[in-house]
């Protein structure tokens, strides 16, 4: 069963409140599983003026750069690039299954937590729901690419729901 984790002192929105009417789903690169697509469903505002509006967002790993110069090595390959957009596209579908109207892309980058919290703000998002795995002590999760999420968690200028996937 997974857990779901919010900023502390986040209120999550109950039956009959409103909830957000744009909303971040984001992913480092790691599948989006069913149970984010139900926290989505469950934070979008349905009864606002506007309709909410998801926008999908997964990052395609750049590693690094070679003597300060961007290198065609290190970047995302096609097959990468492509197993990212079928991540968004799949997506996109169990969100409209939803009743949800979303649009996502794929994005190249080594830096993700400022891409990820520079989308919301580009598109005024008021949430962002990730999937994450557990919390490791941050001395060693700082060096981990699978602990983006909390990162985000910790930049991020609007509220931030992580899906914790247990094993």
């Amino acid at each position: 069963m997974p857990a779901v984790a919010g900023p502390p002192g986040a209120v999550t929105p109950a039956e009959g409140d409103p909830g957000f009417a744009r909303i971040l789903l984001a992913t480092e690169g790691r599948s989006i599983p069913d149970a984010a697509i139900e926290r989505v469903a469950e934070l979008a505002d349905r009864q606002g003026p506007q309709r909410a509006s998801v926008r999908v967002l997964s990052i395609a790993r750049v590693h690094g750069v070679a003597f300060g110069l961007p290198n065609p090595g290190l970047l995302p390959t096609k097959q990468e690039l492509s197993e990212q957009n079928e991540i968004v596209a799949s997506a996109i579908k169990r969100l409209k299954r939803k009743g949800l109207p979303a649009s996502g892309r794929v994005l190249g980058t080594r830096k993700a937590t400022a891409r990820i919290c520079e989308e919301a703000t580009r598109h005024e998002c008021q949430a962002i729901v990730m999937s994450a795995d557990r919390d490791r002590n941050r001395l060693v999760a700082d060096m981990m690419w699978s602990q983006e999420p909390q990162r985000v968690r910790r930049r991020a200028r609007v509220p931030v729901f992580l899906v914790v996937q247990e094993p």
